[in-house]
């Protein structure tokens, strides 16, 4: 049975998992709460309770065994199931996307871009192709997707997500700015960038 993790906790265990690819990359065998800890300037004991929830347990006095952690969390995370996406919106944020190589670590495999420009289809952007918009339907119909990277301008959002809808698309990574009204049986994750700039520097204000 898959364990219910809570949003907070997956953040924390992908921080996590980028400070252990960075031990790993120096050669570091080891590695304790306390050094997660204080990298990421939370408590101590939050950050053993998290990785209670991998069935990984460390060794007294010496810590976690820094490449068994990591798979504990890819493994418990799904990072080794191959997700297939594609995003809808050939602006400049689908491209940076396009173009973060990172993703694939994580089991994120994006095959290929949509847009409605005709200067940009038929082009490729890090071996990926931006195609027509027009042709999702039929390549829905013959390639299996599993998620909607939707990355265009906020007033084509909805009617965006109106006709992913409608090709049978179920997930939605939303990347615009545009609160998506969708059928129950569709899940959208809403990136909000703005917002996550919002709170860091509110005590700016």
């Amino acid at each position: 049975m898959k364990k219910q993790i809570s949003d907070k906790v997956i953040n924390r265990l992908t921080l996590y998992h980028c400070i252990l690819q960075d031990f790993i990359s120096k050669g570091n065998e080891y590695i304790s709460s306390g050094q997660i800890a204080g990298l990421l300037k939370i408590d101590d004991s939050q950050v053993r309770k998290d990785i209670n929830l991998l069935n990984n347990s460390g060794k007294s006095r010496v810590g976690y065994i820094v490449k068994e952690l990591k798979k504990s969390i890819e493994t418990t995370l799904g990072f080794e199931k191959n997700k297939r996406a594609y995003i809808i919106g050939a602006g400049n944020l689908g491209m940076a996307l396009a173009k973060y190589d990172n993703f694939s670590n994580y089991g994120l495999n994006i095959i290929c871009l949509f847009d409605n420009d005709e200067t940009k289809i038929g082009k490729e952007v890090n071996n990926k192709k931006i195609l027509d918009i027009k042709e999702l339907p039929v390549y829905l119909w013959q390639h299996y997707i599993d998620i909607a990277i939707l990355t265009v301008p906020a007033q084509y959002a909805q009617t965006t997500a109106d006709f992913l809808v409608k090709t049978g698309i179920k997930y939605i990574w939303n990347f615009t700015p545009a609160v998506l009204n969708v059928p129950d049986n569709v899940q959208v994750w809403n990136e909000n960038l703005m917002g996550n700039f919002l709170q860091f520097t509110y005590d700016l204000n």
